[in-house]
């Protein structure tokens, strides 16, 4: 499978690392909006071209699939520009800004005919798999709550583009979409959504609580933040025991089943995948297989998730200047 990279910024770069070690894999172009950070990026990786502007990638004959790494604020355009060439598009996550530009982005992977999936590992890990097989069984009951964080401390300046509202700052989008993905993987979209936040002076969110509920009566208790380094951890528990994943939950090599009257069972899946190889090589099984979508990433899935960020931001007040007017 031969990949194009779009973008050549850190998740760019750790894409490239593990896909070019992933066997039937290999980036084959990147291409930035300089021909300077294209070329060394090309040389970094061993890739054969560089490009100096996103209409040369998505051009190539020889890209089978484009990976886009660049900011979210970034995500429609340019996963728009290699859809409309006719391209393959695995998109990093969070998705786009809002739920409209998720709309649109599917509705023209949907006219094409052509395949589309966000960049949420987390949902391809094995790990995270064995425990959503085990979840649908029962090992843990009806599932009623689930905790799960994910924070940093920064400082992040005025200048960074996590306090800039137009590149979709704050730390919703950026941290909050595991989460929020999270939760939404168990229990799928919530029928009520509750938040606050601290804002920062140019209106993007810092420090972030949600409250998820189902008609279920189950509910999540979530968090994200640029201000502190919180545990990142995540513990679903249901009515007959419970569900604990450690720090760094979105791509966890393990995970601890609780359950009244056993020992704790400490549950790890080998594999000889790692990082984001798992990602790349579901991608690879669904174009095979001719499949415009995959199962464990599905669109719908990831429409939800955006339209819960959508909710959470307008409970607090966050906009960003691609929203529509209210």
């Amino acid at each position: 499978m031969r990949w194009g990279v779009l973008a050549t910024g850190g998740i760019a770069a750790r894409f490239a690392g593990d896909v070019g070690s992933l066997p039937g894999a290999e980036v084959v172009a990147v291409a930035s909006r300089g021909e300077a950070s294209a070329k060394a990026f090309a040389d970094r990786f061993d890739i054969p071209r560089a490009y100096g502007d996103w209409a040369g990638l998505v051009a190539d004959p020889e890209v089978d699939v484009v990976y886009v790494a660049t900011p979210h604020s970034a995500h429609r355009a340019a996963a728009g520009l290699a859809l409309e060439a006719g391209k393959a598009v695995l998109c990093e996550k969070a998705f786009t800004l809002n739920s409209r530009e998720a709309r649109e982005l599917v509705a023209l992977a949907r006219e094409r005919d052509l395949f589309l999936m966000e960049a949420m590992w987390m949902y391809c890990s094995p790990v995270v798999r064995r425990m959503t097989e085990l979840i649908a069984d029962g090992a843990i009951g009806e599932v009623r709550t689930i905790q799960a964080d994910f924070g940093l401390q920064g400082p992040f300046g005025p200048e960074h583009r996590l306090r800039d509202p137009a590149l979709g700052g704050g730390a919703l989008l950026d941290l909050g979409v595991y989460p929020v993905s999270f939760a939404q993987l168990i229990l799928g979209e919530p029928d009520r959504v509750q938040a606050d936040a601290l804002l920062s002076p140019e209106g993007v969110d810092l420090n972030t609580g949600m409250l998820l509920g189902w008609e279920s009566g189950a509910t999540a208790l979530l968090s994200c933040s640029v201000t502190a380094a919180t545990p990142s951890t995540a513990t679903v528990t249901g009515t007959a025991g419970r569900i604990e994943l450690p720090s760094g939950f979105f791509a966890p090599d393990s995970f601890v089943l609780r359950r009244d009257g056993r020992d704790p069972e400490q549950h790890t899946v080998e594999s000889p995948l790692e990082g984001m190889q798992h990602e790349a090589a579901e991608v690879t099984r669904c174009l095979r297989a001719g499949e415009t979508q995959s199962p464990l990433v599905p669109l719908e899935g990831s429409l939800a998730v955006m339209r819960t960020l959508d909710a959470v931001r307008d409970r607090v007040g966050v906009r960003y200047p691609v929203d529509e007017p209210s």
